[in-house]
């Protein structure tokens, strides 16, 4: 059995394979690799400001986007399979909130809704972030939050924390890969 998934991507260091931007399109295509995984569509990239905690050191700017995946894995097994593509690009899991070169959050799984102490879905925090937000509408407009009732379109339409995060598209239109 297969399930459609919706995941969001950032990075905010370079390593090795590059910038930021490169990063993120780099984890789209070790994702594609997966036997188990088909990469649907993905969203424009966002160069985002990075939101941190008071009296902390400022941090460089996000590139955030979203893609929408394929599956028969189930939501644990992809969890991990997103952790294991953090950690290939080199994440390291210091503090949260801090600057990292690769950040994956599952964000959606079909209508799925868990709560446990390692997954919470749909992400809990995904509703509050423009970040998120913006670029999952362009992917998946029509997608119905499981717990709010609402299409992605209507959540996106303004975001708590936009004047804030400052989102800005960074290419022209979304890849689709269908």
């Amino acid at each position: 059995m297969t399930e459609l998934c919706a995941i969001a991507l950032g990075s905010n260091l370079s390593s090795e394979i590059g910038d930021s931007q490169k990063i993120v399109q780099a984890a789209i295509a070790q994702l594609a690799t997966h036997p188990e995984i088909e990469v649907v569509r993905v969203s424009r990239w966002y160069r985002t400001k990075a939101i941190t905690l008071p009296n902390t050191a400022p941090q460089p700017d996000y590139i955030n986007g979203c893609a929408v995946l394929r599956t028969t894995l189930n939501p644990f097994q992809l969890l991990q399979a997103l952790f294991y593509t953090e950690q290939f690009f080199g994440r390291e899991r210091r503090e949260r909130w801090g600057a990292r070169t690769l950040d994956l959050d599952l964000l959606l799984y079909g209508d799925l809704q868990i709560d446990t102490p390692e997954l919470v879905l749909p992400h809990p925090r995904m509703s509050d972030r423009a970040f998120v937000l913006l670029p999952l509408a362009e992917i998946a407009a029509d997608w119905i939050h499981p717990v709010q009732g609402l299409a992605i379109s209507e959540l996106s339409q303004n975001p708590p924390d936009l004047d804030l995060s400052y989102p800005i598209a960074l290419d022209a239109k979304e890849i689709v890969l269908i």
